[in-house]
């Protein structure tokens, strides 16, 4: 079936009027190198894709959460700026990945991974063949994902765990990385994932997997897998015993609050801690689609993988090193701006990046409901940090241009922190141990490209936030990104830095993740109120990210009690502004950066009246507060990215 063509060329300038001012200003700085443009999506075909892949007549098929596979000819707009729309598969059940190979399109539906042919080369698919299946509980969060294509012709495949108020494996293998051959023979590949909605290769053919925050996940990261590997959380270890298991670990090795993932995993075989930790709400707040920068037409990062980022409608960098044989490195931003929230990336024969997007019931920062695009690299050289390696006093900077050598030789240029996170069976974590690291020299290579750093501080297992103020290229170009983010698993062999950690004490201390001004937040009634509350609210949430209640009425003065239950699966907060102040918070919550967790992304500014801590999935709080003067004060979950769909008025009368 071929879609008649009817549609509005009005997606760019709707994105453009609706984005955050902090990402119109990201977009802008970035679009003279990385310029992204739209593929027009016919009215009638709803696009929330869910997998990408090319066939061998460069023809784009997209997988959609609808349970749909459409083929594009020439998504390019080489020959008309309206691409050819045509249906190949339905009836699916949500294929949240794409591949093709031989003349077939390979899927994972929620239950199986299923071959789609057209055996009589009409256009349409004809024959769906079940390769391998898995049971399912009907646990709304058991997503399935894969496959991804090795290079001997086996495939990967990761289930997702099941959410009931915690991740569970339900059902057999969820929690798991599989490995499936054409014939259908299944081999447990790998398990501690929670919801691995991404994975890929690197420019070596080596496998890792994408992880987002979530219990036992303080945060999202990239991890190295081989076979036999435990990425960390314990739910799937409930099949560890079954035949063809490749581990020991098992579920009863796992309390409920452990310390640090770095130390627990030390001594223990196959347990893999992160490669990359991508900081909560400053990198990025879902990890999705992964894919090597395998061609110099892309820019000066071949060999660095690209990782998206759903929530935050972003890509982001990454730089990979192997130190005493273990994978460690630096993510860096790379370009915002895009419409909808990312979930896979496709490479294009012209090495132009296709990105496709959907975001319904999985909240982005852009507003559109699904979408594709285009990213092609300007020719234009950005001033950046091309590479962070680590070395035996420090730090290694490799920049894409010569820097002004007097600048960059000064020290008090750069600001290094460093940080980690808990493990433990909690949703997410606060940053933690959190403590300054002395940069003591900066020494410039003679061409310019290369900045060495001697650093004082560095721990093994702990991310380490890098800022760069002031310098420039020898031009005077400013860096595009001056901040960078690198864990260190392994110190090179003669490192003068010390393995050092802080108090196990000092490890459990976390935050309350409340604000700073606890008379915006009683959760106790107040003595004064003898006669109690004037008016109780019971608040929770509803499927697609919402509070279950958009519009609250009260009298002013009188005496309130608002309950929030967090019947989610992710984190929130309530949070009551001064009228016509809400999306003004939000933003600010957005931009707090590493101190956000630890005060609950309430921020200090008296824009916000009332507010509940930061809720723990299946939890819930109560606040009490007297009504202000009359008016329409707007409340929102100032969670980062969640202000813009998450959000109601209370209306004073």
């Amino acid at each position: 079936m071929v879609v008649q063509w009817n549609v509005v060329l009005t997606l760019v300038a709707l994105f453009f009027a609706t984005n955050a001012a902090a990402q119109d200003a990201a977009n802008q700085a970035e679009s003279p190198f990385y310029k992204i443009s739209t593929i027009p999506i016919p009215d009638s075909v709803k696009l929330e894709v869910g997998g990408l892949a090319f066939n061998e007549k460069d023809q784009l098929g997209v997988a959609t959460r609808r349970g749909e596979i459409w083929v594009i000819d020439d998504p390019y707009q080489k020959k008309s700026k309206k691409p050819r729309y045509s249906l190949f598969a339905n009836g699916l059940h949500e294929p949240l990945w794409l591949a093709y190979k031989n003349g077939a399109y390979y899927t994972t539906q929620r239950s199986e991974l299923t071959k789609i042919s057209d055996s009589d080369r009409d256009g349409q698919a004809d024959l769906y063949k079940t390769v391998y299946s898995w049971p399912i509980s009907g646990n709304y969060h058991e997503y399935s994902y894969g496959p991804l294509l090795l290079p001997n012709g086996d495939m990967l495949v990761t289930l997702n765990l099941s959410w009931v108020g915690r991740g569970e494996s339900l059902t057999k293998w969820r929690g798991w990385m599989l490995k499936i051959k054409e014939n259908g023979e299944m081999t447990p590949f790998a398990t501690g994932m929670r919801s691995p909605a991404a994975f890929g290769l690197d420019a070596n053919g080596e496998i890792f997997f994408a992880e987002n925050q979530g219990d036992w996940i303080g945060s999202g990261r990239i991890t190295h897998l081989k076979q036999g590997d435990f990425a960390g959380h314990p739910a799937g270890l409930k099949w560890s015993a079954e035949p063809g298991s490749p581990i020991q670990l098992k579920r009863s090795d796992f309390k409920d609050s452990i310390g640090i993932l770095y130390d627990y995993a030390k001594g223990k075989p196959n347990f893999k801690v992160p490669t990359i930790w991508f900081p909560h709400t400053v990198m990025g707040i879902s990890t999705a689609a992964i894919l090597s920068i395998n061609s110099d037409q892309f820019g000066p990062f071949k060999g660095q993988l690209l990782v998206g980022d759903q929530g935050h409608s972003k890509i982001m960098r990454a730089f990979l090193e192997k130190v005493n044989g273990v994978y460690q490195g630096a993510c860096f931003p790379f370009r915002e701006g895009f419409s909808s929230g990312i979930l896979r990336m496709a490479w294009g024969s012209d090495q132009s990046l296709f990105v496709g997007m959907t975001s319904r019931g999985w909240a982005a920062t852009g507003k559109e409901p699904y979408g594709l695009q285009r990213l092609t690299w300007t020719g234009k050289m950005p001033m950046e940090i091309a590479a962070m390696r680590i070395t035996k006093t420090g730090f290694e900077l490799e920049f894409t241009k010569p820097v002004k050598r007097d600048i960059a030789a000064r020290p008090d240029q750069y600001q290094m922190t460093g940080f980690t996170y808990s493990y433990h069976k909690k949703y997410g974590s606060p940053v933690i141990n959190q403590a300054a690291c002395k940069v003591t020299k900066a020494d410039v290579s003679e061409d310019g490209l290369k900045v060495k750093l001697t650093v004082a501080g560095l721990r093994e297992g702990y991310i380490h936030e890098l800022k760069i103020n002031g310098v420039t290229s020898a031009e005077g170009d400013a860096i595009l990104h001056p901040q960078a983010y690198y864990t260190i698993n392994a110190f090179p062999e003669g490192t003068a830095h010390q393995h050092h950690h802080m108090a196990e004490t000092d490890t459990n201390k976390e935050a309350a993740g409340c604000g700073n001004d606890p008379s915006k937040s009683v959760s106790e009634q107040p003595a004064s109120w003898n006669g109690g509350p004037d008016i109780t609210i019971a608040m929770a949430t509803k499927p697609g990210l919402k509070f279950d209640k958009e519009l609250l009425e009260v009298t002013a003065g009188s005496k309130v009690k608002l309950t929030f239950n967090n019947n989610d699966d992710m984190l929130h907060n309530l949070v009551i502004t001064q009228p016509g102040k809400g999306d003004e918070v939000g933003q600010k919550a957005m931009d707090m950066g590493l101190t956000g967790t630890n005060a609950g992304y309430i921020p200090e500014t008296p824009d916000v009246l009332f507010h509940t801590c930061l809720i723990q999935p299946e939890a819930s709080q109560s606040v009490y507060f007297t009504a202000p003067k009359p008016g329409d004060y707007p409340f929102i979950c100032s969670f980062p990215g969640h202000s813009f769909v998450m959000k109601g008025i209370l209306r004073v009368r």
